[in-house]
């Protein structure tokens, strides 16, 4: 457990790794608030669940789960969390939850090629109260301590758009598919009926000084550390978002990760 603290007048943060299923229980529970009160998920798969205020499935249980409290209030609430699955987990059970979305062939034949596990990022979110630098920083700071611990080599994971509607986001797609595109090497390809291209502009068809502006924080966060995309995206109507690949390399951000996202916060 990483329990590095920001002390303030107001908040007193900390990180640390879920440790019991009250922990997860918190952690599923921020989730519900932003996924389905904030961004309007449907609770289709868990309704259950969802009437107790949580976003719960499957991979819970196999996934160490990353909070960021808050010990100046009562109850320590949790204000942030991501998931985290490494690849000898997911491998043992029901494979990376991305790979409903993505085919991962490419990357996960690299990485053993290379001899380095991967670790899949999910469930990102962060309490609009805590939405700046402080937090952001912690949630990577206790990424970069459990990649060193389990000696991953890429990171990888899914990353969204706001609503189903590409034509929306065409600019910013079109952006990633000219400027970011993974090698094909490390390119993950989108499956399935919802899949969709991910460059539907052509290059001179749109600022890109504009459309980079209006990219979605976490995905400029990635992209400022080196990351790159897959081919295609996926419009995931559960969640209403337009899910793009997102993968980093552990050695292009294992240096200044804590400075780019606090600026990116």
């Amino acid at each position: 457990m990483m329990t590095q603290a920001l002390e303030g007048v107001e908040r007193r943060l900390a990180v640390r790794l879920a440790d019991g299923a009250a922990d997860v229980i918190a952690a599923q529970r921020l989730r519900y608030d932003i996924f389905f009160r904030d961004m309007g998920a449907l609770p289709a798969a868990s309704p259950a669940d969802a009437d107790q205020g949580r976003d719960v499935d499957p991979y819970d249980m196999l996934c160490d789960h990353l909070l960021v409290e808050d010990h100046a209030r009562p109850g320590s609430p949790v204000v942030g969390t991501y998931r985290l699955l490494r690849q000898s987990v997911a491998e043992a059970h029901a494979g990376f939850y991305s790979a409903h979305e993505f085919d991962l062939s490419a990357v996960i034949a690299h990485g053993r090629r290379e001899g380095v596990e991967l670790l899949e990022l999910g469930r990102s979110c962060v309490d609009p109260a805590y939405r700046d630098a402080g937090t952001i920083q912690l949630l990577w700071r206790g990424i970069a301590d459990y990649l060193q611990r389990h000696r991953i080599g890429h990171m990888f994971g899914c990353a969204s758009f706001p609503g189903t509607d590409p034509a929306q986001h065409a600019e910013g797609l079109s952006l990633l598919a000219h400027n970011h595109m993974a090698v094909p090497e490390l390119r993950a390809r989108a499956i399935g009926a919802h899949a969709i291209p991910l460059g539907a502009l052509p290059l001179g068809g749109y600022d890109p000084r504009i459309a980079s502006r209006r990219l979605p924080p976490l995905i400029k966060a990635y992209l400022r550390v080196g990351a790159e995309v897959g081919d295609g995206a996926y419009v995931d109507h559960a969640f209403n978002t337009i899910d793009v690949f997102v993968l980093m390399p552990v050695a292009r951000i294992a240096a200044r990760y804590a400075q780019r996202f606090e600026v990116a916060a």
